[in-house]
């Protein structure tokens, strides 16, 4: 099966798009794996397979696999991807889209400085649709790993995530705890876990190990989800700038049962062909 392709990436988080509307595709998670891997395909993060929507109201529909080859619920750097893809290719003429993800609609908006703007919806805060087995809600939880107990806020943004607080974001054990609490007994289909510094009320740093795939530059869920986590302990304001390995987005949260808005760049790197 021959397909054409586009490299793109988010502040570092890259992706491996597929037009599934001018050409057919069909992926099996094995299929996947070569595309991602980096030695023997093209290498990404993730692949996102751009769809016809289901519902008459959704301009696209897009689907989004780890390198792993499982698929999964939800990316804001893909999201901002995706808007610019669908643009590039002439799938659209809009600026402003209505997208169906398995959990959901997103909004995306394309502004002016090249940048891209995301409705991520409300957070869910609720331990059971998270997914995570806790008594009740709280603003954060005790887990123990490996015999120590951490702290942790736990959000979904579509996609579970675990959020830890440290002192210093380039010292923080993200590849020995990262696959540990990955992989949970708490977390029922596993988490993405962030390891965030606050540096003030506006500005934070964040580094995330991803479900299905390690730790990458960039998250934009798990920048959403790292914004909640310390609002909801009252260690910022509305607005923060968050400040990844790849570059920062600016996230926008006013409180319980608003959206979250995500805002950053979506760069496309090249396009090409490939037989799988």
């Amino acid at each position: 099966m021959r397909v054409k392709f586009t490299k793109m990436h988010g502040l570092g988080n890259d992706f491996v798009m597929l037009d599934g509307i001018s050409q057919r595709i069909k992926l099996s998670p094995d299929k996947i794996r070569r595309l991602a891997d980096r030695h023997l395909g093209i290498g990404c993060d993730q692949v996102l397979v751009v769809e016809s929507p289901r519902t008459p109201e959704a301009d696209f529909r897009y689907r989004i696999y780890n390198a792993d080859g499982g698929e999964v619920e939800n990316c804001g750097n893909g999201a901002r991807c995706f808007a610019k893809f669908v643009r590039e290719r002439r799938l659209t003429g809009k600026k402003q889209l209505l997208v169906e993800t398995n959990t959901g609609m997103l909004e995306l908006k394309l502004l002016d400085d090249d940048k891209v703007s995301v409705d991520m919806g409300a957070p869910i805060l609720e331990p059971e649709q998270i997914p995570f087995a806790a008594d009740r809600r709280a603003e954060t939880y005790p887990l123990e790993v490996g015999g120590e107990v951490y702290t942790i806020g736990a959000v979904s943004m579509g996609n579970p995530h675990a959020v830890l607080l440290v002192e210093d974001v380039d010292s923080a054990p993200v590849n020995r705890l990262g696959p540990e609490i990955e992989r949970h007994e708490r977390f029922p289909q596993r988490v993405n876990v962030g390891f965030l510094q606050i540096e003030s009320r506006t500005r934070a740093r964040l580094r995330v190990f991803e479900r299905g795939v390690g730790e990458t530059r960039a998250c934009g869920t798990g920048a959403c989800a790292a914004m909640v986590s310390a609002r909801q302990r009252d260690l910022v304001d509305d607005t923060l700038e968050i400040q990844l390995p790849g570059g920062t987005l600016t996230i926008h949260w006013s409180g319980p049962g608003q959206p979250v808005t995500m805002t950053g760049p979506a760069t496309t790197v090249y396009h090409g062909q490939i037989i799988i």
